[in-house]
């Protein structure tokens, strides 16, 4: 028989192949240690699931032959059976059957083997050929009481090692084999027995031409169709594939450079063309020609010259036709490679999906409600690491609409709904991204209800809520901490959760957007893109620093004229196809207006219009009177970006950051570009919030006073044990314009913590009750302090100390004794 789901066969074929190789392991493994009880438990529990599985797809003949074997461990585990040579090729000749039968199970084909035969040669049958049984006989023997002679004992059908209480023993378990599986037809050993002694035999003159079942067995084509890989190995492969995808690119500008070559070699053609003619045209005399020595010199170089040129022209453009064939079949073998191992690592979506029923149905009763979850494209295939990174997101989604969103069946007749809310949870994929959805047909969003839970939980403040869009509002359910309910339950008020979607959304490059309408239901959509070992970002320049741009949050590029740029509601803004769009220059995001620092860079700028001939002059910063302009979209907002030049267009393997550099804001990574340059790419997210803050910031300095502005200072907590260090550090920080408040210790700033919101910790490590590694560890485990900016001062500088730092959870290490004041302010500034 085969196993008809395709499947279900595959699935069966691997496990079974697991099983015999681990049983087959494991009985070479007890004849030479047979005491040894962990091994044959071990060997019971492979026997067992095979068992197990064969009976759940009706591979009967497996599942009797798996029972046996499964019987006479069971027998040496009690005692009641010595594991003898005898018996353990009695079960090595069952494996090999077992072998035999799944092949036949998953292939179809034939596999020859008697399953009568081999169960019964493991009960203890003989092998050797034996004398007819004429039927008296038998019926003798059934009429006979079990303790008369039986028959059976004067043949050899038993070992010696056989006993008539391990022959009962067997007999009930082949007995209940009925009763357990339905795999055969009640019958008793000893008819077993005798249907194995009435098989057909090899004749004797035969025997030697013929081999033995289990030789048989032996025989077959060996060969391994499937195997099991790590998933950290994919994960290795697909980081190697980036780099091959990098290399490539790198390859291109060597590329560049014999097309560079190549152009100088005709340019040095030409002008020897134009001289040589120049030359011919001199008018000399044939004897002065020829008593002039110097000139036949020259006429010599001049040939010679025209010889090297045209020999080096075959070398240059055969070495570009190389090159070029080399780099486009390089071209194709990455993207192949790349392509390959991206769907070794794809699974279907209900993999994640189908794992949410039971957890719905649960919840629901919990919370008195009747949800009816509809699955749709499940059969969508995403990487393996957007499922591991999306489960925990998704649950705390569906326990968000069941709790807050979906109404109780009253409330829902009241309203006129169907007493059953529907929770939909869809799958497609657009592009190269895929998209999850989680949308419910209840209450949704309660606007004024989020606006008040963020200023009780000081999210945000009242001006700063003045100038939100309803998008911004929505996202604020979003923020760390933040939850409408008043009381905690297992399900909901703990003020975790969406934040948690949030940032793993945005740690696979992804954005997630919230659709509400009230009365109507809410929808989340996470849009998450599919290539996660590599990235496509656009190169910008700016104050001669590249910066990458992920390419699937711009959505076009313009040149805009500074007489198009006017002031709408305290924005510079643009107009895009008819509509207002909010623009801002990159280096006023980035902080690059002091330029002391990138004097070290004199010399070293790179020209940029020789490194991307190919990039139009307009985009590369030219005195044309208009500025490049980026348009990034991301979700529903848009943001036009100012750069000095737009270069080029790349693949780049990002490298995450370091845990001192966790919480750089505006930067997701780095990495390095074809030319060697080292790349910062950035992070689209960050640049949108970093716009509404100036935008906030201005627009609330405009609404208050003097007084207002200047009492509205960010808070720093400093734990510092000596007191001549914290008198100096309070007064560097309050110079700098920040309220400080002390703790002597960290037990006592951790204690401080709690009792109002702090921007930033600033702690010394070495200190009495709760040194700073140990605060830092502390505040770590708060959820709500998980971004926290932590700062440790100290003076213990070794790499070692630094990396305990990080460890604990720190974003930056300042040693003493290198101790600037201007390095403390700029760190605060950048982590604040």
């Amino acid at each position: 028989m085969i196993i008809e789901d395709e499947e279900l066969r595959d699935v069966f074929k691997i496990a079974s192949e697991e099983h015999l190789q681990k049983l087959d392991d494991g009985l070479l493994y007890l004849e030479e240690h047979p005491g040894d009880a962990a091994k044959l438990e071990e060997l019971l529990r492979e026997t067992h699931s095979l068992k197990g599985d064969a009976g759940m797809l009706g591979v009967k003949s497996v599942a009797s032959l798996a029972h046996q074997m499964e019987h006479i461990l069971g027998g040496v585990k009690r005692g009641e059976t010595q594991l003898t040579s005898d018996i353990s090729d009695r079960l090595s000749q069952g494996l090999e059957a077992i072998r035999k039968l799944v092949d036949e199970a998953v292939t179809g084909e034939d596999s020859g083997v008697n399953t009568f035969y081999i169960l019964a040669s493991m009960m203890g049958a003989s092998s050797q050929p034996q004398p007819q049984v004429t039927s008296p006989i038998v019926e003798a023997a059934s009429s006979k009481s079990p303790e008369s002679e039986n028959p059976l004992v004067e043949t050899p059908i038993t070992e010696h090692s056989t006993t008539e209480i391990e022959t009962s023993i067997e007999t009930s378990e082949v007995v209940n084999l009925e009763n357990n599986y339905s795999f055969l037809p009640l019958q008793s050993e000893q008819e077993l027995l005798l249907q194995a002694q009435n098989l057909p035999t090899p004749s004797v003159s035969n025997a030697s031409d013929s081999p033995s079942p289990a030789t048989a067995l032996s025989t077959s084509s060996y060969r391994i169709e499937t195997i099991r890989v790590a998933t950290q190995n994919l994960d290795d492969l697909m980081t190697q594939a980036g780099e091959l995808t990098v290399t490539k690119t790198r390859l291109g500008h060597r590329v560049a450079d014999i097309e560079q070559i190549t152009t100088l070699w005709e340019e040095w053609s030409r002008e020897y063309f134009v001289t040589s003619l120049t030359f011919h045209q001199i008018q000399i005399d044939e004897n002065r020609m020829k008593e002039n020595d110097k000139f036949m010199q020259l006429q010599n170089y001049c040939q010679r010259t025209q010889e090297r040129l045209e020999r080096l022209g075959i070398l240059v453009n055969r070495l570009k036709n190389l090159v070029y064939e080399d780099t486009a079949r390089l071209e194709i073998i990455a993207e192949e490679l790349e392509s390959g191992i991206r769907t070794l690592r794809l699974l279907p979506l209900s993999t994640i999906f189908n794992l949410f029923s039971r957890t719905v149905r649960d919840l629901a009763k919990r919370e008195g409600k009747e949800v009816a979850l509809v699955i749709e494209g499940g059969e969508t295939t995403a990487d393996k690491r957007i499922l591991e990174e999306m489960k925990d997101p998704l649950m705390h989604m569906i326990r968000n609409s069941i709790d807050h969103g979906i109404e109780t069946v009253a409330e829902r007749k009241k309203v006129g709904k169907p007493p059953v809310a529907t929770l939909r949870i869809k799958g497609y994929s657009i592009a190269s991204n895929v998209i999850i959805e989680v949308a419910d047909d209840g209450r949704g969003l309660n606007l004024e209800r989020i606006k008040q839970t963020a200023i009780k939980r000081n999210i945000c403040t009242l001006e700063q809520l003045a100038v939100m869009t309803t998008s911004q509002v929505q996202s604020l359910i979003f923020a760390p901490g933040f939850s409408t309910r008043t009381f905690v339950t297992e399900v909901s008020g703990r003020g975790v959760g969406l934040d948690v979607v949030r940032t793993n959304v945005e740690a696979l490059k992804g954005t997630i957007q919230v659709d509400s309408l009230p009365g109507q239901g809410c929808t989340f959509r996470l849009q998450l893109s599919t290539s996660l070992a590599t990235a496509n970002v656009l190169i910008v320049v700016v104050e001669d620093i590249a910066y990458g741009l992920p390419l699937e949050f711009v959505e076009t590029a313009q040149l805009v004229s500074s007489s198009d740029i006017f002031a709408m509601e305290g924005r510079e803004t643009v107009l895009l196809k008819g509509q207002p769009l909010s623009v801002s220059h990159l280096r006023d995001l980035l902080e690059l207006n002091n330029q002391t620092w990138m004097q070290n860079r004199a010399g070293k700028e790179e020209n940029w219009n020789e490194l991307y001939p190919h990039t139009p002059k307009e985009f590369m910063g030219s005195n044309s009177g208009k500025i490049p302009c980026i348009i990034l979209k991301i979700g529903e907002e848009r943001l036009g970006l100012f750069v000095d030049a737009l270069i080029d267009e790349q693949d780049v393997v990002i490298k995450p950051q370091s845990k001192l550099l966790k919480r750089v804001r505006n930067v997701s990574g780095a990495t390095i570009l074809g030319n060697g340059e080292v790349c910062m790419v950035l992070n689209p997210q960050d640049l949108i919030k970093s716009v509404r803050k100036q935008v906030l910031s201005r627009t609330i300095a405009g609404l208050r006073s003097p007084m207002e502005t200047a009492s509205r200072k960010q808070v720093i907590l400093l734990a510092e044990d000596s007191i001549a260090t914290r008198t100096q550090e309070k007064r560097i920080l309050e110079s700098a314009g920040y309220e400080v408040v002390t703790a002597v210790d960290g037990l006592d700033a951790f204690n401080k913590l709690k009792t109002r919101n702090f921007d930033a910790v600033i702690s010394d490590v070495q200190m009495p009750n709760l040194d700073g590694l140990g605060l830092t560890v502390k505040i770590r485990q708060q959820q709500k302090y998980s971004d926290l900016p932590i700062i440790l001062v100290t003076s213990l500088a070794s790499d070692e100390d630094r990396k305990r730092g990080a460890d604990a959870g720190a974003n930056a290490y300042i040693p003493k004794g290198t101790f600037n004041q201007d390095v403390l302010v700029e760190t605060l500034k950048r982590l604040v």
